[in-house]
């Protein structure tokens, strides 16, 4: 699968590979909607390997204007939206919402490239109005797979628990097998009683800093060639 990036801003990273990877455990099927899309690399490799009808929203015309692109070029339909996901109307509801969103804490030292700062820090979605935003547009069985800060965890399980979307898996994701978590993926279905369930951790590198098995397929499993660019 080929797609575009802007030759400047954000580009997307692992994080979002491993994601998918993440996702396409639980077999998605039905209605998709991919939130904070960028250049559209989570729906569109979800899109190619399942079952599905793809929506998508960003809140920068570039980014979006570059996941329709993306869409158009590997044959693939979408419907998009412009603007922003917490003001966001329609009548659509959804079996998957999936976001690797903005999630770096407004404190630290933040870029002064727009595109840039709205793709990493968590001011533009503040994590309440977005899963509060998510519950409106579930089914009342649907997923919302998303990853975020570990640091947050907190944070991300108060809030999907008062809007009663429970997190039924959690996995963290480790650089390597003795540094700290930075990265949390969390699966949460509408209205479910289950228990949550942690899995193992997800190691990318060994000591020799080489990728490890998991984070390997991963990659090969994604199929991806990025390819820099910009539209006129």
């Amino acid at each position: 699968m080929f797609l575009y990036q802007p030759t400047s801003g954000y580009c997307y990273n692992s994080d979002s590979i491993f994601l998918v990877d993440f996702i396409s455990s639980f077999k998605p099927k039905g209605e998709l909607l991919d939130v904070g899309c960028g250049v559209g690399i989570i729906s569109l490799i979800l899109t190619r390997d399942f079952s599905l009808k793809t929506s998508i929203i960003d809140k920068q015309e570039k980014m979006l204007d570059y996941a329709k692109q993306n869409f158009a070029l590997n044959g693939l339909e979408v419907k998009s939206y412009l603007g922003s996901f917490e003001t966001h109307q329609t009548d659509d509801r959804y079996d998957f919402i999936v976001s690797n969103p903005p999630f770096y804490d407004a404190s630290v030292t933040q870029s002064e490239d727009s595109h840039l700062n709205i793709a990493r820090y968590a001011h533009h979605l503040p994590i309440e109005g977005f899963i509060k935003t998510v519950k409106t547009f579930l089914r009342p069985k649907g997923w919302f797979i998303f990853c975020y800060d570990a640091k947050q965890i907190d944070i991300l399980l108060h809030h999907l628990r008062i809007n009663r979307i429970n997190p039924e898996k959690i996995q963290f994701v480790h650089s390597k097998l003795d540094r700290d978590s930075k990265l949390v993926m969390i699966a949460a279905r509408n209205n479910s009683k289950s228990m949550t369930q942690i899995l193992p951790p997800f190691v990318v590198f060994d000591d020799d800093s080489v990728y490890r098995e998991k984070a390997m397929k991963a990659f090969e499993r994604a199929n991806t060639h990025s390819i820099k660019g910009d539209f006129e």
